[in-house]
């Protein structure tokens, strides 16, 4: 079973339909919406701030979600990908993104929706990611739009695949 620990008696809530890997940890000011998945060693610390998931999203393997003490917090909304070793940070991320592998979102950026920050990707302070843009790159920066295709051939796959793979360790 996850680590789920309350920090100053505030106690993490999930949602229904949930995939929690056995070492994943969330602790304190966290909500987390239906039909989500956090991965193996993926850690969501809402110990110094709040931070609130959607529907449908996966935070995948090694992924970590935190915010700033008395500054930043998360705020996600649906049908997002949090990609393996992500970093996210104090932000916040519209419907339907994909945060691409090892890819870090820095406070107070802004992720609109249909967006993609690829793989790799440092998104600094500050920044706002358009809707319907790729961003790639150190600092992240607009690289092209992105088509309807895309939009449902990448961003909505992957959800719908981790909200798949999550059904196969849901019974074990």
């Amino acid at each position: 079973m996850a680590l789920i620990l309350p920090v100053h008696q505030i106690s993490p809530q999930i949602g229904e339909n949930c995939f929690l890997a056995p070492n994943a940890t969330i602790v304190g000011d966290v909500i987390i919406g239906n039909d989500c998945s956090v991965w193996f060693n993926a850690v969501i610390r809402g110990d110094v701030n709040s931070i609130r998931i959607g529907d449908k999203v996966n935070i995948q393997d090694g992924a970590v979600l935190h915010c700033t003490y008395q500054k930043t917090k998360v705020i996600m909304g649906n049908n997002i990908s949090i990609g393996h070793n992500a970093i996210v940070h104090g932000c916040v991320i519209e419907d339907n993104v994909l945060i691409g592998m090892g890819a870090i979102v820095m406070d107070n950026a802004h992720i609109c929706s249909n967006s993609i920050i690829a793989a790799g990707s440092v998104v600094l302070e500050n920044t706002r990611v358009e809707s319907g843009t790729i961003y790639a790159g150190v600092p992240a920066k607009k690289v092209k739009d992105i088509s309807k295709e895309l939009i449902s051939g990448e961003i909505n796959r992957i959800a719908n695949n981790y909200l798949k793979y999550s059904s196969w360790f849901k019974n074990l």
